[in-house]
């Protein structure tokens, strides 16, 4: 019961902690706040909790309920045993009486038949009648009876012995040596639980110190608890951004001046898409931030929820901003993705080029020409995005804006199937280029040039076949070879590695076992 108990604590403390798992994109602005991010360590800590003692329940299991009920199953094997012997020197005891009272019964019966015996020839000898035959036949008789009563009595005697012999030996030696077994196996099976006690405190013990640790990261996380910049923090992310509104104007109706709103009124503010727009047609009533809602709704109370526009307009300004920093920092990575992909389809055609028999290059025209697509669809909404980042008042520091994004990602020119370039506007360029691969990825061959500087490995690799490096930018490879890793797998199959003289160049990422450095 003790250890499905545990089990089902564990269970608990893991299913609280899958339930409160934070998505991806929801975890970084829930870390901000104290009280969640010390939840989640709270969360942490008790799953640490649950799972030593689930460790203990599995000792108990293991070590204690295994090894006991394989020795309870001894103990009766042990105890069946003993109990077999009981048995067995009672029923020989008890075989041992019903031929000593057949014994008896029998010497009874000769001893009355040889009495009987006796008196007939007695009597036939007083008699004057009988003949002298007729007396000696009755006197042999009497002696014959006599001498088998005689025989039955000595046999009894024996018999008789014989019982109280072994009664003497059955309750005087075997019974007592079984019930000194039985003694001896009951006080096995006490110790054995005494035994179990302690190994269960040890265990206890042994996971005391962890237990300790892990009220002690729950003690930290309770502490760690900051509810003012909680607060701060709260207040930063939903900020709106909004002007707090102007005084209202005096407006003298006893001039004859037609009743206005005030443009510094908060319920007239002209700012754009606002949430003042959320009230609907009565905007001339300045708006209460904690005013009470009305139980009738009427259709002037109606709530006109914004529509969500693609440049986040229908959010505050500050809001806003935010909102489309993400988009951009977003669009960035997508773009740089598209661009490490590009980059590893033309080395993959360029190596399909150099050596026909590994691969078709134009069967990766497809891929590089979906992937052109991409950066180019990317740039454009990047370029999208960051004007309306500029027409909501802040351009952003972000380290994914135009100027900061690797260049291959804002100069990379596609190729379609017609090898024709693009420019970076997304049009066609109309001059004429050379070879594409000698005009983009020149660094490709570059990387194998001895006068590069030479780059730190990043862990090693252990060669399982022989490769020849016939084309160029391989290099050979001996199976079991031993060579330094320099630059990872990108896609194409191929890793860039090195031998311990400098030689550099590409083997098939399949024939080796990576190890990477951490």
């Amino acid at each position: 019961m003790q250890y499905c108990s545990w089990r089902g604590y564990a269970s608990t403390c893991r299913a609280m902690q899958m339930t409160a798992t934070i998505p991806p994109e929801r975890e970084t602005g829930i870390r901000k706040f104290s009280n969640h991010q010390s939840f989640l360590d709270i969360l942490n800590e008790m799953n640490d909790y649950a799972g030593q003692r689930e460790l203990i329940a599995e000792n108990m299991m293991m070590n204690i309920c295994i090894e006991l009920t394989k020795y309870l199953q001894e103990l009766k094997m042990e105890r069946k045993t003993h109990l077999s012997e009981a048995k067995k020197s009672q029923q020989s005891l008890e075989s041992t009486y019903k031929q000593l009272d057949s014994s008896k019964k029998r010497f009874e019966r000769e001893w009355r038949e040889a009495d009987k015996a006796a008196q007939y020839a007695e009597k036939t000898d007083q008699d004057i009648n009988a003949t002298k035959a007729d007396v000696e036949k009755a006197k042999q008789q009497a002696n014959m009876r006599t001498h088998i009563a005689e025989e039955c009595k000595n046999d009894y005697a024996a018999q008789l012995q014989k019982y109280n012999k072994e009664q003497s030996q059955f309750y005087f030696s075997d019974m007592p040596l079984i019930f000194n077994k039985l003694q001896d196996m009951d006080e096995r099976r006490v110790r054995k639980l005494a035994q179990g006690y302690v190994l269960f405190s040890d265990t206890e013990r042994h996971v005391m110190p962890i237990i300790g640790k892990c009220l002690e990261g729950v003690t930290k996380a309770g502490t760690n608890v900051n509810e003012r910049n909680d607060s701060i923090a709260l207040i930063e992310q939903y900020k709106s951004g909004f002007e707090r509104p102007g005084d209202l104007d005096f407006e003298d109706y006893s001039q004859g001046i037609n009743r206005a709103s005030s443009d510094s009124s908060l319920g007239t503010l002209g700012t754009p898409k606002g949430p003042l727009e959320l009230l609907g047609k009565n905007r001339s009533k300045p708006f209460w931030l904690f005013s009470k809602k009305s139980k009738r709704h009427t259709p002037e109370r109606i709530i006109v929820m914004p529509t969500v526009t693609e440049d986040f307009g229908h959010l505050p300004p500050e809001q806003r901003r935010k909102r489309l920093q993400q988009k951009l920092d977003d669009i960035g990575k997508e773009l740089q993705k598209e661009v490490d992909q590009s980059e590893a389809l033309e080395k993959m055609k360029d190596v399909y080029e150099k050596n026909p028999q590994m691969g078709d290059p134009a069967s990766l025209s497809p891929q590089i020409n979906q992937t052109a697509q991409n950066m180019e669809r990317l740039r454009l909404e990047l370029s999208k995005y960051e004007s309306w980042l500029t027409e909501a008042g802040r351009r952003g520091d972000s380290m994914l804006r135009r100027d900061t994004l690797p260049e291959d990602a804002l100069s990379y020119r596609s190729h379609s199937n017609n090898n024709e370039p693009y420019s970076p506007d997304g049009t066609h360029s109309e001059e004429g280029t050379p070879d594409s691969s000698q005009a983009i990825y020149a660094e490709f061959d570059d990387d194998f040039e001895e006068e590069e500087e030479l780059v730190a490995p990043i862990g090693q690799c252990t060669a399982m076949y022989n490769f020849p490096g016939a084309s160029e930018g391989t290099i050979t490879m001996q199976e079991g070879e031993v060579l330094s890793v320099v630059e990872e797998d990108k896609g194409d199959g191929w890793t860039r590695v090195r031998r311990a003289n400098g030689n550099e160049g590409y083997i098939p990422t399949s024939y080796v076992s990576i190890s990477l450095s951490k």
